[in-house]
């Protein structure tokens, strides 16, 4: 985000979420806690180089690209960039949850990530000597603006989020995944 852009943001009144509706919600993970949900995404190459339009419930298509130094169109996020922002987004939206389960008044949440990758193996087509062709790392920070906290309530809360971030424990422990020819 551009310095521009999150001041606007920051300046913009910061609307809340229900916090009875999220203690209701709280109630019925704590009733049963045996629900699975299953997200779902179908992913469509649209023969524009490497744009990909990716389709979520019934949302517009989410669209993914790569820069042009990796033959893309610079349409949209490239697909690392795209899992650093579910990456931010989820750290985000629990920073807000637990904020106002805390009656904090959130001010602004604003999450900078960066992650360092080796592209030299090129999907496979490329370098490929032994590596590890994902994120090597990824380095957040996180500035959570509330009325209400102490600097150290602000960073228990930040640990946590880290603790209970569905996107961020998917990429610091091991997930299963399966890749079938359809």
């Amino acid at each position: 985000m551009s310095s521009e852009n999150a001041q606007q943001a920051q300046s913009a009144t910061f609307d809340m979420i229900d916090a009875a509706a999220l203690v209701a919600l709280g109630e019925k993970g704590k009733a049963d806690n045996t629900v699975v949900r299953t997200a779902k995404c179908r992913t469509v190459a649209e023969g524009k180089k490497f744009r990909h339009l990716n389709y979520v419930r019934d949302l517009p298509p989410h669209i993914v690209d790569e820069p042009p130094g990796l033959l893309g169109d610079d349409t949209a996020p490239n697909p690392t960039e795209a899992l650093l922002a579910a990456l931010g987004t989820c750290v985000s939206v629990g920073l807000q949850a637990n904020a106002v389960a805390r009656g904090w008044t959130v001010k602004g949440i604003e999450v900078d990530l960066e992650g360092d990758i080796n592209i030299t193996a090129v999907w496979g087509t490329g370098d490929l000597r032994p590596k590890n062709p994902g994120l090597s790392s990824i380095r957040m920070k996180v500035k959570l603006d509330v009325d209400g906290a102490t600097e150290a309530e602000v960073i228990e809360v930040i640990q946590h989020v880290r603790k209970w971030s569905p996107v961020l424990n998917t990429l610091q422990n091991a997930t299963a995944i399966s890749i079938d020819n359809a």
